[in-house]
């Protein structure tokens, strides 16, 4: 649809959201031809325009008295916002991206604040700073105490993503979701400078203690879903943290480093020099950086992304921190029942088997295909699969089931 190979995997991420609201196709479509082989910069105004256009729309509802459309309104142009912003990742912080990144948190509070009931931001305590929250009630069970689905992202989607990725399908079920942004994630990175840490329990553990203080939830009924990157950080959580009554991984990893240790060993490491990453000779390192430079999206995904979450300014420091985002010793820890995913083609679920066999819990493992249309990472080719499977899960699990209660 978009004509650069990075433009087309960030700009085409929205369609996924089409079943809940945060794109259509048409939309999509106008977008990519305003970008046409433009650069970054032609990329990022033309979401930004859509964006403005929609909550211009927005405004103007409101002003008619029509709250649903301008709520919808609203929400839809905190996604393109947040689209708009992705390939301009890296350090120094790009001015572009901090203005959008506010205008984005501005319209989904705008699109919040119309919800029924009234939906407000909220802080985390977490070691003397705070993590940006929300809390979404169940649909049709908003004032009623329910289970909570808290859902994590990961490497480089926001609050707004995880939204329409999982929460409306959650909600919609009748789970209440909880949202936030971690270290290394969305607000908490750009707005705080919080780096991305493997020790997800940590800040999980602040996330349910502020979870079972809300008066609506279930403290016995608490499970955390994380999709891309947090299908290892929702593991890693739930390895320390055993407040939790299941564990979703969407797909579920290992190691971060994973699927970079085959492509070290292409470039001429030996198996044992690619068991650590940090470590490469440095004529690998040089092949690998070499080859990383080579690739727009590569770049984007280690350079631009990978060094600005991590806090790292080479290659050899960012795969040093890479490694300590490891299962190792701690998968056999995980006592709540756990789902993983693994779609057909989505790198990140290599180790997913793996990762299942090590499991001593109550486990459960669901792939999806291509043929279905959910072949991709995080199944967004049909999104809507991926949550009706999840959540029939979640419906099935005694520990956490909504069923139960609508």
């Amino acid at each position: 649809m978009f004509k650069e190979p990075l433009h087309d995997r960030l700009g085409t991420w929205a369609l996924g959201y089409i079943p809940y609201g945060g794109a259509d196709i048409g939309e999509v479509e106008a977008i990519a031809d305003a970008v046409g082989s433009g650069d970054d910069g032609a990329f990022h105004d033309a979401w930004i325009a859509a964006a403005d256009r929609l909550m211009a729309e927005g405004s103007e509802a409101l002003n008619k008295g029509r709250r649903g459309s301008a709520r919808d309104l609203y929400l839809r142009a905190s996604c393109f916002y947040a689209t708009s912003y992705h390939p301009l990742y890296g350090e120094p912080l790009d001015p572009r991206l901090v203005a959008a990144q506010r205008k984005q948190v501005d319209a989904f509070d705008k699109g919040m604040a119309l919800s029924n009931p009234a939906v407000v931001p909220s802080q985390i305590a977490l070691e003397g700073t705070t993590l940006p929250a929300y809390f979404i009630p169940a649909a049709n069970h908003s004032s009623e105490v329910r289970p909570l689905l808290i859902l994590c992202n990961g490497y480089d989607a926001t609050i707004t993503d995880i939204y329409f990725a999982s929460a409306v399908a959650g909600s919609r079920r009748g789970y209440h979701c909880l949202l936030f942004d971690g270290p290394g994630q969305g607000s908490a990175l750009i707005r705080q400078g919080l780096r991305l840490r493997p020790d997800w329990e940590n800040v999980v553990k602040a996330v349910v203690d502020f979870a079972i203080a809300l008066p609506l939830v279930d403290p016995a009924r608490i499970a955390l879903s994380g999709w891309s990157l947090g299908g290892y950080l929702a593991p890693r959580a739930a390895s320390g943290e055993h407040r939790l009554a299941a564990c979703i991984a969407d797909p579920g990893q290992w190691a971060m480093p994973s699927s970079f240790r085959g492509f070290v060993i292409r470039l001429g490491a030996s198996p044992e020099e690619a068991n650590n990453l940090g470590e490469l000779d440095p004529s690998v390192m040089d092949r690998a950086w070499q080859f990383i430079n080579a690739d727009p999206v590569l770049r984007w995904s280690v350079v631009q992304r990978g060094f600005w979450v991590h806090g790292v300014d080479n290659l050899r420091d960012y795969l040093r921190s890479a490694e300590q985002f490891t299962m190792h010793g701690r998968a056999e820890l995980i006592r709540c029942p756990t789902l993983l995913t693994a779609a057909e083609k989505d790198p990140l679920a290599k180790d997913a088997q793996f990762l299942f066999d090590q499991l001593r819990c109550s486990k459960s493992l669901i792939r999806f295909t291509s043929a279905e249309g959910a072949g991709d990472h995080c199944e967004m080719g049909n999104r809507s699969l991926l949550n009706r499977r999840v959540l029939d899960w979640l419906d099935d699990t005694p520990t956490v089931s909504s069923a139960n209660w609508t």
